[in-house]
């Protein structure tokens, strides 16, 4: 069982984390967000982090980062875990014609992520603006935001109020409201 820990690891830990784990706190601790940890083995799928939300007893968010064909518009996708997402509806809310699965090299070069990590806290990396944020409102009546802190081996319990009012804010992303 995992165990549910209050702020970002000991000293005697961040040795053998990545610097943009870390950075992911500092940003967190200087905003001054309250946020819990949970530290597990690599969670690729929406179904390996269902023990994880029992843990945070809170759902982690499906991110999904999307683009154009031309590749020149990119979106990253906040939702619940157990909605089945469609394209076509987001497309037609959005009025771009057709929207796909951003290739990987894109979470890289925008938000310093790899797959399998994706995380709304990655927009902290995105200084150019280059990913619009878009939330599906179902995630607005929650009271938690679960999400990796931009590395899959922990997952975060934030607030979703200081989530909307204070991170999105500090990174400088106005996100969109959809409704899927």
């Amino acid at each position: 069982m995992y165990t549910l820990c209050h702020g970002r690891p000991l000293d005697s830990e961040s040795d053998q984390r990545l610097p943009k784990e870390m950075r992911t706190y500092d940003f967190l601790d200087k905003l001054g967000v309250a946020y819990d940890r949970v530290d597990h083995p690599a969670a690729m799928t929406m179904e390996a982090c269902r023990e994880i939300d029992e843990v945070m007893q809170a759902p982690m968010c499906k991110n999904i980062l999307l683009c154009n064909r031309q590749q020149t518009d990119f979106y990253l996708l906040l939702m619940p875990g157990e909605k089945p997402f469609r394209t076509k509806d987001l497309s037609a809310q959005l009025g771009t014609a057709r929207l796909s699965f951003a290739p990987p090299e894109a979470m890289e070069k925008f938000l310093d992520i790899t797959p399998g990590s994706l995380s709304v806290l990655g927009l902290m990396n995105d200084r150019e603006g280059q990913v619009r944020l878009l939330i599906d409102q179902d995630l607005l009546s929650a009271t938690y935001m679960g999400c990796h802190p931009c590395i899959n081996t922990s997952s975060l319990r934030i607030s979703t109020q200081d989530m909307l009012k204070i991170v999105i804010p500090a990174m400088g992303h106005t996100p969109t409201m959809v409704q899927l």
